[in-house]
């Protein structure tokens, strides 16, 4: 039935043309592995990826922290052209690599607030398989590597079209927002609901700006957005050249690691209590000197009584 209807409809996926050249196809496939170390709630975030993404491949946790070149054997190997790498380091932080492989470029960058999609309980629900729409806030276009940022983050969580495991359906966004130089990323199901003929009159009597589209004899439907999760932010650290190496490309001279972070409140605590020692000490030393502290005879002054009726 489809070789019939292809025939009678005129589209053919091998014969597309475009201006007499021959359609461009977008072929992306995303591997998505983790390192050791990672928690439940982060190992939950990433089957929550991978539910969201169809043309992407899961695979065994890597042994190797410091080897990370391996990456683009493995991804060689699954032949995808994407990498989706999550480093857990000391059971806390979890880091992020979105590398294009083999030649690169990638991006580092730090995963704060996560939450999987089990623990938002939100009642919003998509398609499993279907293709997102990603929006992208404006500020992406305002500098050279936040349009990269911006390319790779395309390449990653864009479903192309016809893709393995795809579903015909468009019912969900991801939303890519940038703020206090960190990458916010939701996810939101495009939901419609059925819009009565009162409620019509009223929202016009009203000019309440309604987002309303007719669907021809079914009336006319509301479209609004509702989060389905995950939900969490990115805060990019590095840009290298290459898939996994190469030279710095770009550096955020304005991330702070976690790890100094702690170091610092660490410090404060121990300066905290260095500073209540010290007074313990000039406390001990005062009342030594007034001859007040136990276990300790104080001398003889001239006005006592043993001195005086001596």
């Amino acid at each position: 039935m489809a070789a019939v209807y292809k025939s009678l409809t005129g589209s053919s996926t091998k014969n597309a043309t475009t201006n007499g050249a021959p359609a461009k196809k977008n072929k992306q496939r995303v591997l998505i592995l983790s390192s050791r170390g990672v928690t439940f709630r982060q190992r939950h975030l990433l089957n929550d990826l991978y539910a969201l993404l169809p043309h992407s491949r899961k695979d065994a946790k890597l042994d190797t922290k410091t080897k990370l070149y391996q990456l683009n054997e493995l991804a060689d190997l699954y032949n995808c052209n994407n990498v989706l790498f999550f480093e857990a380091r000391k059971g806390k932080d979890l880091y992020i690599w979105m590398s294009k492989a083999p030649n690169g470029p990638t991006v580092k960058c730090h995963m704060q607030n996560l939450h999987t999609t089990s623990e938002l309980h939100f009642p919003g629900n998509c398609l499993r398989g279907s293709r997102p729409i990603l929006s992208f806030d404006a500020t992406f276009d305002s500098a050279p590597h936040l349009i990269l940022i911006k390319e790779l983050l395309t390449h990653v969580f864009g479903v192309p079209k016809g893709a393995r495991k795809t579903k015909p359906f468009v019912d969900h966004v991801m939303g890519f927002t940038l703020a206090d130089g960190k990458i916010w990323i939701r996810c939101f199901e495009i939901r419609e609901t059925a819009v009565s003929k009162a409620e019509s009159r009223t929202q016009l009597a009203e000019g309440m700006d309604k987002q309303i589209v007719a669907v021809g004899e079914k009336g006319e439907t509301k479209i609004n957005l509702v989060e389905i999760g995950p939900r969490f932010l990115l805060t990019p650290i590095v840009i290298l050249e290459s898939s996994f190496g190469g030279p710095v490309i770009y550096e955020n001279k304005e991330f702070v690691s976690p790890n100094q972070i702690r170091s610092e409140l660490r410090l404060s605590k121990a300066g905290r209590y260095n500073q209540r020692a010290e007074q313990q000490m000039e406390l001990k030393a005062k009342k030594g000197d007034l001859g007040l502290r136990t276990g300790k005879e104080r001398p003889n002054g001239e006005l006592e009584d043993r001195v005086l009726f001596a």
